[in-house]
């Protein structure tokens, strides 16, 4: 069943019926994947590509749980856009080179990694699986891959540092009490994060119409589970733990502004990044405010329904951030090919989120790792292809834009 269907869509790939119809081969593995039931892995090491571990979280995890993974805003068109952006994107390609040693490391503030392809900050990861930010650390750990935290973890940032053998980056939602705040930040720094990543982009609200169908479709006593409100959401988080949190109304405030950057800046000694850019214009001011890096993001199609891809986003952030400080990049990665479209058009890395998800849903730390290693074989493949034997040999020359 699985050969048979996709030999179908490499076939359909080629055909001008799926131009006629206005849908992408995106769209169409999508709607494969969800009406398969009997056409899953059964174990890791079946997987051919990241998407086959997504039927398998479908079917593995309550309604609810998998639409909060799979939601984005209003229609979900920035989430289609994240992955289809891709497309607009073509390779070119070198020829007749020695191609027997590939070298996917890379440094980011002056540390080593051994592959560009980051783990992005998703909370409630015990949604997902029993062992949530653990066995998602002791992948990273076994892969060797940068691990970003996210405010909203169901593991203590020191039991997570602890199973990765390594720092983690600690990415921050802002309260709209400072102390609270103020508290996150001191804790992750004295647990030994380098970096403090800010996300900026949910500020105005989302409006998740995916997640809410997919809880109404839910039979279960979420409330069990889920105690209502701020207060009774926020007890579900360590990072809150022993805090005074009386006060907080919000997990994300509504009055960061660059002068929240500086307050910041004064408060801690760990880098400072910004999550949620998309535009030249906050990647300058970013600069000019010594913020040390940026990740070019628009939280999955979760916040604001743009429509608009981080890959179309990127070009111009990388512009305006001049090389002076860092620059990732989150949003629909799925292949290698994508990943290396990224770092040719000046990322320094790329985090991945949703599919790393789809392997812990589906099979637990095991999954997690063949996630990642189905990445790092086919970016070296892809690579090996385009005669670039190292990260820094991948340039803006290597990726032009489809007319």
């Amino acid at each position: 069943m699985i050969t048979a269907r996709r030999q179908f869509l490499r076939l359909l790939a080629g055909s001008p019926v799926l131009a006629c119809s206005g849908l992408t081969l995106a769209a169409v593995e999508r709607l494969f994947a969800s009406r398969q039931i009997d056409d899953l892995i059964a174990t890791p090491n079946q997987a051919i590509n990241v998407m086959d571990f997504e039927p398998v979280a479908r079917r593995k995890l309550p309604p609810a749980h998998f639409g909060y993974l799979a939601t984005g805003v209003d229609d979900d068109a920035t989430v289609r856009a994240n992955r289809e952006g891709f497309s607009k994107f073509q390779l070119r390609v070198r020829r007749l080179i020695d191609i027997r040693n590939i070298d996917m490391g890379v440094r980011i503030f002056g540390t080593a990694w051994t592959s560009p392809i980051v783990l992005a900050p998703v909370g409630h990861q015990k949604a997902f699986h029993p062992d949530g930010e653990i066995a998602v650390a002791k992948a990273a750990r076994a892969k060797q891959h940068l691990q970003i935290l996210s405010t909203l973890t169901t593991a203590s940032v020191e039991a997570v540092i602890a199973e990765r053998g390594a720092p983690v980056w600690q990415q921050l939602y802002p309260t709209d009490d400072w102390n609270v705040t103020r508290a996150i930040v001191k804790r992750a720094e004295a647990a030994g994060c380098p970096v403090l990543v800010l996300t900026v982009d949910l500020q105005g609200g989302s409006n998740r119409e995916t997640l809410e169908r997919s809880r109404r479709a839910d039979t279960r006593a979420c409330a069990t589970c889920h105690t209502p409100g701020v207060a009774g959401r926020m007890k579900r988080h360590p990072m809150y733990d022993d805090l005074d949190i009386s006060k907080v109304t919000t997990l994300q405030a509504g009055d960061v502004t660059w002068d929240f950057i500086k307050r910041l800046r004064e408060t801690t000694t760990m880098k400072l990044m910004i999550k949620g850019i998309v535009t030249r214009d906050d990647a300058q001011l970013a600069v000019e405010r010594g913020v040390d890096g940026v990740i070019v993001s628009n939280h999955g199609g979760r916040a604001e329904e743009s429509s608009r891809s981080t890959i179309e986003c990127l070009p111009e952030v990388v512009e305006g951030a001049a090389g002076r400080m860092a620059v990732l990049v989150d949003g629909g990665f799925r292949r290698g090919t994508d990943i290396f479209k990224a770092l040719a058009l000046g990322a320094n890395a790329v985090c991945v989120g949703r599919p790393y998800l789809w392997g812990l849903a589906a099979f637990g730390q095991p999954g997690v790792e063949t996630v990642l290693q189905i990445l790092r074989r086919e970016l070296q493949m892809v690579m090996r292809q385009a005669g670039t034997t190292s990260i820094d040999k991948i340039t803006r020359a290597h990726v032009i834009i489809k007319t």
